[in-house]
């Protein structure tokens, strides 16, 4: 037996329905009833189409937090410990090291973990707690200048 000779069983393989091919049961409206938007090609508005009138998610009240608001690449103090004592972090440097993917979001610092050497930080935004434990160890938090001052926390 050689493998161009494979065949399936009889009977297990069924052939699709061609509908609107003359007549046979399935001709004329292929299934779709008499005229009607159901009926035209490209049909189907979604499954919140309510026939053009607002949705109902739009005439609900909202409440509560729904400001989206800025996603950004998080960065731990636990990822840093692969670079060198004294060494400058920057956005490349992070994508290098593998921790930053998206390069349309910025970059943010989080106080996850210990750092023990000192390091230059030049990120988006930092929390508090992750600021603090940089300086401790002695580096520093360069984050982007804001209307012409320069916010740079000093360890």
């Amino acid at each position: 037996m050689k493998l161009n000779e494979l065949k399936p069983h009889a009977g297990s393989r069924k052939n699709r329905k061609r509908v609107g091919r003359g007549p046979g049961g399935t001709d004329k409206t292929a299934g779709r009833g008499h005229k009607g938007q159901k009926a035209r090609s490209g049909a189907g508005k979604g499954q919140f189409f309510e026939g053009g009138r607002s949705t109902l998610i739009s005439r609900l009240p909202k409440r509560g937090f729904n400001h989206v608001g800025t996603v950004y690449e998080i960065v731990n103090l636990a990822q840093l410990e692969i670079f060198e004592p004294g060494a400058t972090v920057d956005r490349t440097a992070l994508v290098e090291a593998g921790f930053v993917r998206r390069k349309d979001r910025p970059v943010k610092l989080l106080g996850r973990g210990e750092v023990k050497q000192a390091l230059t930080l030049h990120v988006d935004a930092a929390s508090e707690k992750a600021v603090q434990a940089i300086q401790a160890a002695g580096g520093s938090v360069v984050l982007p200048t804001v209307a012409g001052t320069d916010e740079q926390k000093e360890g």
